[in-house]
């Protein structure tokens, strides 16, 4: 079994690889319009799939609380952007945004949730384990798409930022070993974990993402394109993951 959840946790890793399928000659033509299906699939994982899981496991008398634990993932995620901010002020070279690692940083917490599930999953059965395995499969691929997006607009090169997206996306493998030996021990603070990463996600997507859309405008194009994409992007996760859950 733990050899089938790692192989299953492994195939959801090569997800991350999916923007390989754009090319660099295309990439910068069409980077404004993969930023707004970044934000727009970013705050949809938090509101349709992350968030909602969370309240699935957590305790009814902590439902209360389960937005002090999303308040305390953005702080957490502006902490650490100012500290980056800090470190990389009075360098001589130009550095990276920091919306690209922390974005990383966000999404190996997410990656290591679906392995947590995916191991949860075939702790209860081959079928159930294979089934799950294919529906966090299809649903991470436009969000993986949206993160390579994010990265490459944040300055790493297309051949970085893919093997960057496919290193945090590894941590879905650690989630499957680890829930296999210890899922029992450790389910108590899965959906507060969840609840600090849905946080960190949102800041980045308002406070980083949204900003770039807007930029953008600024520069003398109109937006309508990008906006609509943005809007369609939230109803077709909204669908996309009703149905695979």
């Amino acid at each position: 079994m733990l050899i089938e959840i790692i192989i299953a946790t492994f195939l959801v890793s090569l997800v991350s690889f999916v923007g390989i399928l754009i090319t660099s000659k295309h990439l910068q033509k069409i980077i404004h319009y993969l930023i707004s299906f970044a934000a727009a699939s970013l705050i949809s994982v938090v509101f349709f799939d992350l968030i909602p899981e969370a309240l699935e496991i957590l305790p009814s008398e902590e439902f209360l609380n389960s937005l002090a634990y999303i308040v305390g993932g953005i702080v957490l995620f502006f902490l650490i952007e100012t500290f980056l901010h800090w470190h990389h002020c009075g360098k001589e070279r130009i550095h990276k945004k920091p919306t690209g690692s922390l974005l990383l940083g966000g999404d190996f917490f997410h990656n290591f949730f679906d392995g947590l599930l995916i191991a949860g999953s075939f702790l209860i059965g081959n079928q159930t384990g294979m089934l799950v395995t294919f529906s966090v499969l299809i649903h991470e691929i436009p969000h993986e798409v949206g993160n390579f997006a994010v990265l490459v607009h944040s300055g790493f090169k297309r051949k970085k930022a893919l093997l960057l997206n496919f290193y945090s996306a590894l941590s879905a493998v650690l989630g499957g070993i680890l829930g296999y030996f210890l899922l029992d021990s450790i389910s108590y603070i899965i959906p507060y974990l969840i609840l600090v990463s849905a946080g960190g996600l949102l800041y980045i997507a308002l406070s980083d993402i949204v900003p770039s859309m807007h930029e953008h405008i600024k520069e003398g194009h109109t937006g309508l394109a990008e906006t609509l994409i943005f809007v369609l992007t939230v109803i077709f996760f909204k669908i996309f993951l009703t149905l695979v859950h």
